[in-house]
């Protein structure tokens, strides 16, 4: 069962709500064919488990908090054996927990704002994701996610360090993670963006557009999944 881990060495980047959005998101998803998704939170801070723990959580959504180095390779074997998808929060440190759940992963997601200073801090994660596949004897696909952008314009900088990203062969989500209020008010009122309500139309427009935001990301996090199975694959194939 794939296992998903969200990385960064920056505090801030989206890294939790990249993580919470999506496991909601493959929740609805596969809510109607009994599929259960896994939610580790390896963080100290405990913010993907503060939100599973407020009111709302999507029922078919396991979480596992608290979870640390001496345990974390346990854990996610133990959700794959339960759930087809398996998300991992991790801490914002290059620790022995970082580098473990990184050598399990099928795709690594390093959630970056549009800044220089994101960007640094995305590179110093690929090399770590890097030294993981090391680790493991494979290679482990990853993708630089983009978060809290403007919905209204893509800037100058966000445009400069897409190329940059480009150049040096790094691959990027098509889908970003646009900045809205309703991926904030999830982990005030608990739930997914999808559960939330409001009888004011402008907000309606807003939340309508979030839920669409998340459905893309999944998708785009399928088909990366998908194109890696097959990969694997060929690459089993012509090893034999």
């Amino acid at each position: 069962m794939p296992v998903i881990v969200f990385a960064s060495s920056k505090g801030g980047a989206g890294k939790t709500t990249a993580c919470v959005v999506l496991a909601c998101e493959l929740a609805r998803q596969g809510f109607d064919k009994n599929i259960e998704v896994s939610l580790i939170d390896a963080d100290p801070n405990q913010h993907s488990a503060a939100w599973a723990k407020l009111e709302g959580k999507p029922s078919n959504i396991r979480l596992y908090d608290n979870v640390t180095e001496e345990n974390i390779l346990d854990v996610i074997d133990q959700a794959q054996e339960q759930t087809p998808f398996v998300l991992v929060d991790l801490e914002g440190v290059a620790s022995s927990a970082v580098v473990g759940a990184i050598s399990r992963a099928d795709l690594v997601i390093v959630p970056c704002q549009a800044s220089q200073n994101d960007a640094k801090e995305a590179v110093k994660t690929i090399k770590t994701i890097k030294y993981g596949a090391n680790i493991a004897r494979r290679e482990i696909p990853f993708s630089v996610m983009f978060t809290r952008l403007s919905a209204a314009i893509f800037t100058k900088t966000g445009k400069y360090l897409t190329q940059s990203f480009n150049e040096a062969g790094i691959d990027i989500l098509k889908c970003s993670l646009i900045d809205r209020e309703a991926f904030k008010s999830i982990f005030s009122f608990g739930g997914s963006v999808n559960a939330l309500k409001t009888e004011n139309k402008k907000e309606q427009i807003s939340l309508d557009k979030a839920a669409k935001n998340s459905e893309n990301y999944a998708e785009e996090i399928k088909r990366l999944l998908k194109k890696g199975i097959e990969q694997h694959s060929e690459r089993s194939i012509t090893n034999v």
